[in-house]
């Protein structure tokens, strides 16, 4: 099954739009029904060329009965109802929806409870991502989900943001890179130490976060953590793909590094008893490798950074994303218990952001994706380590990039997507629908009819 992704406002007030979509070739359509701030080109529109979506919003209706303490803000920029508006006009032409759902990224409900933010080692909170170690806001992504499934009636389900956002993933233009931090300062800048996460981690955890942030030379070592590790040869774990650079501006939210590791972690709270079955890769496009080089030439990973507290602090925050993951897997069997569910999911354990860590598998799930936005050796590595940890049966997508800085040339995505098949992607989720031009919309016609 191909997936092709939209918003309710390429929809809603564009007759035209969704026999557009139909003619992709595509059987689906993802549509958000929960969605942060935007700014949106929208070239076919009658109405409008340019939106902008100045706060995160629920594109069905908002029932106040069934919320608790966190409830979504409901949209002006479209009708209220713009999902439900937007579904029967793509089923309407044979076209099934899945409900696009973005998570724990909200900077609307974030900037209005800010102690339920994620915090870094400093105290600096981070608006945009709920932390899933509260209780509030595991209860609002549950409700999230319920009615979803209970108002929306989707054909399926796609889960987003499914645990901690982290520090490369902001809701304001970005003006962070001049810092000259690497990507595992990044990482290290994502774990979150709000009340609900401080008491979980080891107590130097802080401290040794800190330390590392505010080394002088980055490649230097920190007191107490190792500047070498044994096993394979390491490299920078980031929460990217398709960054050339060590800056924190990133095209997406998703990477692994060339760890190769299978171990089983302590637990460090009651409810921990994850095991690691982790074998995620990485290329140039994603970090600096670490080759032969000595520690004194090459940035820390975090690995080093946190030396004997790595294995503590890693268990910590795969808990968290599992956590969530498990009981909204639940909720959603509950509630449709045939609604196929779609995980954006990264099998690197350090991910922070729209695609959440899974180094273990997820068997709850019908559809693995992983992120294909950056180089496609690297991406396609990343899918196969998503490939290794699917059950028989769970199918693997890539999550394709079909806008700039790619070409709108068939051939090249052609291309791609074979090369993502042999890394064992089974569909394509293509992003996005609603904006690509006429030249791009028909290369992924054309692209995916020369896959079929």
């Amino acid at each position: 099954m191909n997936v092709a992704y939209v918003y309710p406002w390429d929809i809603v007030g564009d007759p035209s739009a969704p026999d557009r979509l139909a003619g992709l070739g595509v059987e689906a359509v993802a549509l958000a029904a929960s969605y942060h701030s935007t700014r949106a080109a929208t070239p076919y529109h009658p109405s409008h060329r340019v939106l902008d979506v100045p706060y995160p919003a629920f594109y069905l209706p908002v029932r106040p009965s069934s919320w608790s303490r966190l409830v979504p803000a409901a949209p002006t920029w479209t009708p209220q109802d713009a999902y439900l508006q937007a579904r029967d006009a793509l089923k309407a032409v044979g076209l099934q929806v899945h409900a696009w759902t973005v998570l724990t990224h909200n900077s609307h409900l974030g900037t209005a409870n800010p102690d339920l933010v994620v915090r870094n080692a400093f105290g600096d909170p981070y608006p945009y991502a709920l932390c899933p170690a509260h209780q509030d806001v595991l209860e609002y992504c549950e409700h999230l989900v319920e009615e979803i499934l209970t108002v929306g009636e989707p054909d399926g389900l796609i889960l987003e943001a499914c645990g901690p956002m982290g520090f490369g993933h902001q809701s304001v233009h970005e003006k962070t890179s001049g810092a000259d931090w690497t990507p595992a300062d990044s990482d290290l800048l994502s774990l979150c130490f709000c009340t609900a996460c401080a008491d979980r981690y080891p107590a130097a955890t802080r401290d040794r976060v800190r330390a590392a942030i505010d080394r002088t030379d980055p490649t230097q070592s920190i007191s107490g953590a190792p500047t070498s590790t044994s096993g394979p040869d390491p490299t920078t774990p980031s929460n990217r793909a398709g960054t050339t650079t060590s800056s924190t501006t990133t095209t997406s939210d998703t990477a692994g590094t060339t760890i190769s590791s299978s171990s089983t972690t302590g637990p460090t709270t009651p409810s921990n008893t994850t095991t690691v079955k982790a074998s995620y890769t990485t290329a140039a496009s994603d970090t600096t490798t670490v080759g032969a080089a000595t520690p004194s030439t090459q940035p820390l990973t975090i690995e080093q950074a946190l030396g004997e507290l790595t294995d503590e602090v890693r268990a910590v925050r795969i808990n968290l994303s599992d956590s969530l993951r498990h009981r909204l897997i639940a909720v959603a069997r509950r509630t449709a218990p045939n609604t196929p569910i779609t995980l954006h999911a990264n099998p690197n354990p350090w991910a922070a952001g729209a695609f959440a860590p899974l180094p273990s598998g997820e068997p709850g799930a019908d559809v693995l994706v992983a992120n294909c936005w950056g180089d496609p050796a690297t991406d396609a590595a990343r899918l196969a380590q998503l490939k290794d940890l699917s059950t028989p049966g769970q199918r693997i997508g890539a999550y394709v990039l079909a806008l700039p800085p790619r070409p709108a040339d068939a051939t090249v995505l052609a291309d791609q997507l074979r090369t993502y098949a042999k890394a064992g992607a089974t569909e394509f989720h293509l992003y996005h629908a609603g904006l690509a031009s006429p030249q791009r919309l028909a290369a992924i016609t054309e692209a995916l009819r020369q896959h079929a």
